[in-house]
């Protein structure tokens, strides 16, 4: 599915990375303009002197400014102010998922509901290769946690649920990833060596978001871009991305990367889809355009029922009339039933599903 551009959008800086204090970019972007929005911000991990394994050697923790808070209070107020201006450029349909340790992804949570975001679902990136706990005091943190909620309750966000079915060899994907840290390759390094951004995510983590609640052309907002795990994953899918970054080196790191990125071709994009995502057909639409004329007679699938069409969509058999699902569930006695699968027709002599006439429309539809 690929989505036409509106005014909006074309006013957008698509695929840059924009230099500056994410509150104060995002409340200068058009308001209700993203589709979706990924947040990495700080930890605010608290951390108390230097960390050191077993060996003496020093563990490359999380150290920098941008990570340091004075207070929860202070932590408080940037999270409701960079929470505010992420809602205010989300579209009314639009999404966002947050990911966070237990340092901070507690307050967070909190903070999202008093905004007015609907949490959909907590997922738990299990990391198949964490940092092992070396002092021995606490449990090998092995996980975090991904907050993934809509712009208000009632709204329309896009999940792509057999997409990520099929990605899970067909079976339900659950609320627990297990995917691995970043490594090897994967891990960027700067001129000394050293690594890039301390933490950064793997392309897994952003693949399977990315897959699962949006679409190719979608826009895509980081405002903590960091290296650029969202962006480049974005430009291969076939999504457009809007980064914010305030470290230099940072958006040096994540340009050069993302300009490696080639896009997938657009047979590769497309995704496993549903009935749940086919347009709606309703079953009158087949009486209007002449495919069922009023009058006519249906047969039940297991043949002990029949009933009419009437000149409103509705049917009537033994007494009882409503909608083909409604009728259908109270000749079979059952609490409900799908019409669709349970009325038949009859042409030459051969029954016909009437699902056969509705996917007639749908494949009209698409063309």
């Amino acid at each position: 599915m690929t989505k036409t551009k509106t005014k909006a959008a074309e006013t957008l800086p698509l695929n840059e990375i924009l230099a500056g204090d994410c509150i104060d970019v995002m409340n200068g972007l058009p308001e209700n303009s993203v589709d979706l929005i990924f947040a990495d911000p700080p930890y605010n991990l608290q951390l108390k002197g230097e960390l050191h394994r077993p060996d003496n050697s020093q563990v490359d923790a999380v150290t920098d400014a941008w990570d340091q808070f004075s207070s929860f209070a202070a932590y408080d107020r940037f999270t409701r102010d960079w929470l505010a201006a992420a809602r205010r450029v989300l579209k009314p349909n639009g999404a966002i998922w947050v990911i966070g340790s237990y340092h901070n992804i507690f307050r967070v949570g909190s903070a999202l509901q008093d905004a007015g975001f609907w949490i959909l679902n907590d997922v738990v990136w299990r990391k198949s290769n964490p940092m092992p706990n070396f002092r021995g005091k606490r449990f090998t943190n092995a996980h975090e946690t991904m907050i993934w909620a809509s712009k208000e309750e009632g709204a329309k966000y896009t999940f792509n649920y057999d997409a990520l079915k099929a990605l899970n060899e067909g079976i339900q994907m659950r609320s627990d990833w297990v995917l691995p840290i970043c490594t090897g390759h994967e891990r960027l390094k700067d001129a000394n060596g050293d690594k890039a951004h301390p933490t950064q995510k793997p392309q897994s983590l952003l693949h399977r978001v990315l897959v699962g609640s949006t679409h190719p052309g979608d826009v895509v907002l980081d405002p903590f871009f960091g290296t650029g795990t969202t962006g480049a994953v974005a430009k291969m899918l076939g999504r457009d991305f809007i980064g914010i970054e305030r470290e230099a080196a940072y958006r040096e790191v994540a340009a050069e990367r993302i300009a490696k990125v080639r896009k997938l071709d657009k047979s590769a994009l497309e995704v496993s889809t549903g009935k749940r995502a086919e347009p709606r057909v309703p079953f009158g639409q087949l009486v209007e355009r002449g495919m069922l004329r009023p009058g006519e007679q249906l047969y039940s699938m297991n043949s002990r029922h029949k009933a009419k069409v009437r000149a409103d969509g509705t049917l009537v058999g033994q007494d009882v009339k409503g909608s083909i699902h409604q009728v259908g569930a109270a000749l079979e006695g059952a609490p409900s039933c799908n019409g669709w699968t349970y009325w038949c027709f009859k042409r030459d002599g051969k029954t016909v599903p009437i699902d056969v006439l509705r996917q007639q429309i749908r494949a009209e539809m698409r063309h």
